[in-house]
């Protein structure tokens, strides 16, 4: 069993607070992405658990053994980096055996693990080849199957993608799940990438400032997140967020309109809506959705993104940006009537940040 335990892990650089009490569990064999901003602490996190880094208070476990106080060829991990560091005066072969030789693996079995790992990463063709004979994708490949070749209880892997081209990420996303899926290793993941994040991930630990805002899958933390970070992070483009007013008990002023909302002793909050999830209705319309009359938005700017157009509103000084069809038959200037699906709106408490139930 290879689950990792995170155990309320702090890291202080002097004045300086890098992680503040994180608290995580990750299954075994799960895969796992820590997202957040350059600076959120995603990676200081997972060199902690790599024993790259000392926690300055905290514990990791690795299954039932505590590993936080061991070196880091003690722990069964394997790590691959940003920088593949794929030894360039070494065959693909020798590459991804160079760890299983330091390890003095006999040479029936250092076989057998190259051969597995190569298959898995489609580079059993390349085994002769040395790394200036390989792209950006097959060197990456050959750091991967490196890693995997340890046989490693955890595999740690930080933005190894991120200097590939936009079309061989895509690529190599698909890729490395269904290899990671194979291999059943427990995997930590750690990337700026939304949308690295969302699609390989099976849960995905948003980080902002040095704390986890939320731990869930990727439809969880898209339909419902936990904070207005959350909302503003997750999504291209992110939610919207519109200031609104108590008007009485569960009733709330959002944009001259007066929605049902949650019972708060707050008299602002703050109401957050996908701009997938808002219905425009037809010019002129006196449309209302049950008993809540459309709003009115004016539009600013037109983005044509293939699929879609959207369209950036103003409302007052407030901005709301709707996802309408390619073919809308809209212009700056028009006025767009528009509700909110009903069961996709958040609310969030302003002074806290958090979602307010």
């Amino acid at each position: 069993m290879a689950e990792i335990k995170i155990r309320q892990v702090a890291k202080q650089y002097g004045s300086t607070h890098a992680l503040h009490s994180i608290d995580l569990e990750i299954a075994d064999q799960e895969f796992l992405v820590l997202l957040g901003a350059s600076g959120c602490g995603k990676t200081t996190l997972l060199r902690i658990v790599a024993g790259l880094e000392t926690a300055t208070s905290g514990e990791v476990w690795i299954g039932d053994k505590r590993v936080d106080k061991l070196p880091p060829r003690d722990r069964n991990i394997a790590m691959v980096f940003q920088n593949y560091a794929v030894f360039p005066h070494l065959t693909v072969f020798e590459n991804i055996a160079f760890g299983l030789r330091m390890a003095k693996l006999p040479q029936t079995e250092v076989d057998r693990r190259v051969t597995r790992t190569a298959e898995l990463m489609h580079i059993e063709a390349l085994l002769k080849r040395y790394s200036g004979q390989l792209s950006g994708g097959q060197r990456q490949r050959v750091a991967v199957a490196r890693a995997l070749a340890m046989e490693p209880e955890v595999l740690l892997m930080d933005e190894p993608l991120s200097n590939l081209d936009a079309l061989l990420r895509m690529e190599m996303r698909a890729e490395l799940k269904t290899v990671l899926a194979e291999s059943k290793t427990t995997t930590i993941y750690v990337t700026h990438d939304q949308v690295e994040a969302m699609s390989m991930a099976d849960r995905i630990a948003i980080m902002n400032k040095g704390e986890i805002v939320q731990a869930s899958s990727a439809v969880e933390v898209y339909r419902n997140p936990a904070a207005h970070f959350v909302g503003s992070f997750i999504g291209n483009p992110p939610m919207n967020f519109l200031d609104a007013t108590s008007a009485g008990e569960g009733v709330w002023n959002v944009a001259g309109v007066q929605l049902k909302g949650p019972v708060s002793t707050q008299k602002k909050l703050q109401f957050g809506i996908r701009p997938e999830d808002i219905i425009v209705h037809q010019e002129g319309s006196a449309e209302a959705m049950g008993d809540r009359p459309s709003m009115v938005a004016t539009v600013r700017v037109l983005e044509p993104l293939g699929s879609h157009l959207l369209a950036s509103c103003r409302i007052g000084d407030e901005i709301l940006r709707v996802v309408l069809d390619s073919d809308a038959p809209v212009k700056p200037g028009d006025e767009l009537r528009w509700s909110p699906a009903p069961d996709r709106i958040r609310w969030f408490d302003p002074a806290s940040e958090l979602a307010v139930a």
